[in-house]
C-alpha cells in the first residue's frame, strides 16, 4: 500500500504544477504502470482529455480551462512543452483588454512537427522566441504582453490605434517596461510595430 500512496503523492506533486494535468509518461515515472491508467480512468481518478494526457480528478478544474492541457500536447521527447501561450490569448490572461479568443493561441518553434492535426481548439503560429519574451503565469508559459501585442498588430495592422490604450495600461501596471520596449524598437521586425503602438 505504501508503494502505491507514494506513487499517488508523486503524481499528484506533478499535477498540481501543472494545473491538475499529466501526462501518461509523468504517470509511469511517479509510479503508475500503463496497464493500470484505464482502471484509473474507470474509477473517476483520472480524467482522459487527450490521447496521452489527464486530469487529477481530485483536483479542481483550473480557472483557465484547457490551456495547460495545449501546452503540454506541444511536448518534446523530454516531456517539456514547447509551446507557449500567445497573441489575444495571452493578452487574456494578464487581463489587458477585452479580449476572448474563440481558439487558444499558441506559438511553437518552427521545427515543431506533428502527425495529426492541431486541435480545434487551438490556433498555432510559428516561430523562434527569445527566453526574455516568456514569463510564467498560473503554472503556464506566456508570452510577455508586449510581444504579443506586437504579434496581434502584425496579423491585423489596422488595429494598431485599437491596441494603444492596452499598451499603455500594461506599461503604467509595469507588465512593459522601457528596457522591452527600446529592445523591440531596435529590432527590425518589430519596429514599426512598437513604434505604431506607443505613438
Amino acid at each position: 500500500m505504501a508503494k502505491n500512496n507514494d506513487a499517488f503523492a508523486a503524481l499528484m506533486t506533478v499535477a498540481q504544477g501543472q494545473q491538475g494535468y499529466f501526462t501518461t509518461k509523468q504517470a509511469i515515472e511517479a509510479g503508475y504502470s500503463d496497464n493500470t491508467h484505464p482502471y484509473h480512468v474507470h474509477a473517476g481518478n483520472w480524467e482522459r482529455v487527450w490521447r496521452g494526457i489527464y486530469r487529477m480528478t481530485h483536483l479542481p478544474p483550473p480557472e483557465d480551462g484547457e490551456m495547460m492541457v495545449w501546452l503540454l500536447w506541444s511536448r518534446g521527447r523530454d516531456e517539456k512543452p514547447l509551446a507557449v501561450l500567445s497573441h489575444q490569448t495571452a493578452l487574456s490572461l494578464f487581463e489587458l483588454g477585452d479580449f476572448n479568443p474563440a481558439k487558444i493561441h499558441i506559438i511553437v518553434p518552427p521545427t515543431f512537427r506533428r502527425n495529426s492535426r492541431p486541435p480545434k481548439a487551438v490556433m498555432m503560429h510559428r516561430t523562434k522566441l527569445a527566453p526574455a519574451e516568456l514569463t510564467r503565469l498560473h503554472g503556464l508559459t506566456v508570452c510577455r504582453p508586449l510581444r504579443a501585442l506586437c504579434d496581434v498588430a502584425s496579423i491585423h495592422p489596422d488595429t494598431a490605434a485599437d491596441l494603444r490604450p492596452v499598451a499603455a495600461e500594461a506599461r503604467r501596471r509595469g507588465l512593459i517596461t522601457e528596457r522591452e520596449i527600446s529592445a523591440l524598437k531596435g529590432m527590425k521586425s518589430t519596429q514599426k510595430l512598437v513604434t505604431a503602438l506607443f505613438q
